[in-house]
C-alpha cells in the first residue's frame, strides 16, 4: 500500500545509537537499568506525574495495575476498545461487565451503568478512545459512591490533556502502551501511572517477580520489566516528541477540515475544551455496507484502512457475553480508521480525502 494505516516513527539512527552505545559500554541490558530509570524520570517530568512505572508492554501494564490495586471479581468496562483491554481482565480472572458507549464521543457512557453493576463491581476500567477524554468527573463520583477503583486504559492518550493536566493523571491508575504503532513508542513497552506511592511501590515489586529488596517474594509477581534497548528507543523518540505532536495535530486538523461537510460520514465528537492529539483518524459511515464498499475502493487507490474497533468486544464469545451494548455493536460495524502517522504530509492527507470523497460519490447514487 502506498499509504499504510500506520507507520512507526523512527528517530535518526545517530540519535538512537548514542543511547545504545552506553548500553554496550556498561554491558547492562535489563533489570531496571540506567536508561529505564532515565526514561521514567523524563516521562514523569513530561507528563507531570509523580509515580510512573515502565513495563514490557501495554497489556502487562493493565495486569500490573489490577494486581497493585487488588482488583478482582467483576469490573465495569467498555466493549469498544482493542482486544487487550478485555483480554487482560479475563487473563487475570476478572469478569468484564460491559457498559454501552456514547454514540458521539465513543467513550463509556456512565449513564448506562446500572446500580446493580456498580454494587457488584470492584473497579471501573474506562478507555480514552482514540485519545478522547472520558467523563472523568462522572466516573470519579460514581467510584466514590460505590467504593470502586478507577483504571484508565490510556493507550491512545499519551499527549492528551484535560483541564491543563495530562489525561494519564486521572484515576487510581492509568496505563499506556508504547507499541511501535503508537504516537510515542519504545518498539514494545508500556507504563502504569499511579495516584499514590503505596500502589506504585507494590507494583515495582510485582513487575520483578514480587521480590522485595532481599530477593524474597512478598507478592505474586511476574517479569514485566522493560529492557535497556527498548528504553533507548523511547528516549530517542521522546527527544522528538514536540515535533511529533505538532505534526500529527496538523495532520488531524487537515483531515477534519477536508471531511467536515462530507455526507455519509461523521467524525468522533472530541472533548469541547481539548485538542485532538492525532493518535488516530476514525470516521463513521451511515451503514456497514457503505463502509465495506469504501474500504475496498480506497485499497485500490493505495490507501489502507482498518476497522478500529470491530467487532464489539461484548459480542466475542471467548470473553463471555456480559452486557447489552447496542450502540457499541452498531458503531463497530460502521467505523473505519484512515492512515495516520508522523511521516504523512498534508498533500497525502488531501489525496486520501479526495479518494474517500470520490469513492462515496461513486457508490452513493
Amino acid at each position: 500500500m502506498k499509504y499504510p494505516i500506520v507507520k512507526p516513527y523512527l528517530p535518526s539512527q545517530d540519535k538512537y545509537q548514542r543511547y545504545v552505545n552506553g548500553i554496550f559500554d556498561r554491558n547492562y541490558l535489563t533489570n531496571n537499568g540506567p536508561l529505564v530509570q532515565l526514561l521514567e524520570q523524563r516521562l514523569a517530568q513530561y507528563l507531570g506525574v509523580d509515580y510512573i512505572l515502565l513495563v514490557a508492554n501495554g497489556t502487562l501494564a493493565l495486569n500490573v495495575a489490577y494486581a497493585a490495586l487488588d482488583v478482582s471479581g467483576k469490573v465495569i468496562t467498555t466493549p469498544f476498545s482493542f482486544a487487550a483491554t478485555t483480554s487482560s481482565l479475563c487473563w487475570y480472572g476478572i469478569e468484564p461487565q460491559f457498559v454501552d458507549i456514547n454514540a458521539k464521543t465513543l467513550n463509556l457512557d456512565t449513564t448506562n451503568i446500572s446500580t446493580e453493576q456498580a454494587a457488584m463491581a470492584s473497579a471501573i476500567l474506562a478507555v480514552h478512545v482514540f485519545g478522547n477524554p472520558c467523563q472523568v468527573d462522572n466516573i470519579a463520583k460514581l467510584a466514590k459512591k460505590h467504593q470502586l477503583k478507577v483504571i484508565y486504559d490510556a493507550a491512545h492518550a499519551f499527549t492528551s490533556e484535560l483541564s491543563g493536566q495530562a489525561l494519564v493523571s486521572y484515576g487510581d491508575a492509568a496505563t499506556l502502551s508504547f507499541h511501535a504503532t503508537k504516537l510515542f513508542h519504545c518498539v514494545e513497552g508500556g507504563a502504569v501511572i499511579f495516584k499514590d506511592k503505596t500502589s506504585y511501590e507494590k507494583a515495582k515489586k510485582i513487575i520483578n517477580f514480587g521480590f522485595d529488596q532481599d530477593n524474597k517474594p512478598i507478592h505474586v509477581g511476574i517479569n514485566a520489566k522493560m529492557s535497556e534497548f527498548h528504553a533507548a528507543m523511547g528516549l530517542a523518540v521522546l527527544d522528538d516528541i514536540d515535533y511529533i505532536t505538532a505534526k500529527r495535530r496538523e495532520l488531524i486538523n487537515r483531515y477534519h477540515q477536508k471531511l467536515a461537510h462530507v455526507d455519509q460520514i461523521k467524525c468522533q465528537n472530541w472533548h469541547v475544551m481539548e485538542q485532538r492529539n492525532g493518535a488516530y483518524m476514525p470516521i463513521i459511515f451511515v451503514s456497514e455496507t457503505l463502509q465495506l464498499d469504501i474500504a475496498q475502493l480506497l485499497a485500490k487507490a493505495g490507501v489502507q484502512t482498518r476497522r478500529y474497533f470491530y467487532p464489539s468486544l461484548s459480542q466475542v464469545d471467548v470473553y463471555g457475553l456480559h452486557g447489552e451494548t447496542p450502540i457499541a455493536n452498531d458503531i463497530s460495524t460502521r467505523i473505519l480508521c484512515l492512515p495516520m502517522y508522523t511521516d504523512l504530509m498534508l498533500v497525502d492527507v488531501d489525496y486520501i480525502c479526495d479518494c474517500l470523497i470520490k469513492a462515496i460519490e461513486q457508490v452513493v447514487v
